[in-house]
């Protein structure tokens, strides 16, 4: 990858498959991701932690040609006809798996998942000939902050073998705020959550052992519960951070369905 290509990144990822459906409250978001397609150099492999998978233990998807899992209903049948073929990478699953244990994190691997919508919806924007292998790495149900920073500093080698990682999720995941909210009062929290997360990711004068801890307890973030009543879209930027190990470089601070998220690269 060239020096001006992340090696990490995390993205919001969208409503199910609409941004590949020409949808206006997602038109920012795919200008976004077609201009990175022309900037990022494309990597050997990619790890991709999805909010749309949890397990009891970190899961790898370890199949040499996964199949798509479209994990979204009540949209056009065109939607259920996405195809991403990209292949698998057994041998990085395992390598991930072990780096994982050296963390003291369990972890399994699953020959037979496939990849969801977390994935393919993304990169069918970025790398859309899908010709780069994928691995996907499980969510711990556990939603423990620290454990999925814990994770991210297992594959923070992985940028030095050219394998890009990427936390797919959404910085703003409200589902009610979206659709029913008065716009106002929540796009006001919506921002104050937003100015927080770029503080604590982009402020190079906060210590990594203050970055730490205010990811860790995020939940105390202006509006964090209101932005976040689940935290499954904003873990896989924990996973992204620890890999880190530092400020993010880069954000892009777009809209998306009417709110206000961004985008960090590293």
């Amino acid at each position: 990858m060239n020096k001006n290509s992340p090696k990490i990144m995390f993205l919001s990822h969208g409503g199910g498959p609409l941004p590949l459906l020409d949808d206006p409250a997602h038109r920012q978001m795919v200008a976004l991701l077609e201009q990175l397609r022309s900037e990022i150099a494309q990597p050997r492999a990619i790890v991709l932690i999805s909010a749309h998978w949890e397990e009891q233990v970190a899961t790898l998807t370890s199949g040499e040609n996964p199949s798509l899992i479209y994990d979204y209903y009540g949209f056009p049948a065109e939607s259920y006809e996405i195809t991403y073929p990209a292949p698998g990478l057994p041998a990085l699953a395992e390598k991930i798996q072990a780096s994982l244990g050296r963390e003291g994190i369990s972890a399994v691997l699953d020959a037979q998942r496939g990849f969801d919508h977390g994935l393919f919806v993304p990169l069918k924007l970025l790398f859309p000939d899908a010709d780069i292998p994928c691995v996907q790495l499980s969510l711990n149900k556990s939603f423990d902050p620290a454990e999925h920073i814990r994770m991210g500093r297992a594959l923070a080698g992985l940028a030095a073998e050219d394998v890009l990682v990427i936390g797919s999720g959404f910085s703003f995941h409200n589902m009610k705020a979206f659709f029913s909210s008065p716009p106002e009062h929540a796009n006001q929290l919506n921002r104050q959550f937003d100015d927080w997360l770029v503080e604590t990711l982009m402020d190079r004068t906060l210590s990594e052992a203050q970055r730490t801890e205010r990811l860790v307890h995020w939940d105390k973030a202006p509006a964090a519960r209101f932005c976040h009543p689940r935290e499954e879209h904003l873990l896989p930027l924990h996973v992204c951070y620890g890999a880190a190990g530092g400020p993010a470089r880069e954000i892009y601070s777009i809209e998306v369905i009417g709110k206000t998220t961004s985008f960090f690269m590293w």
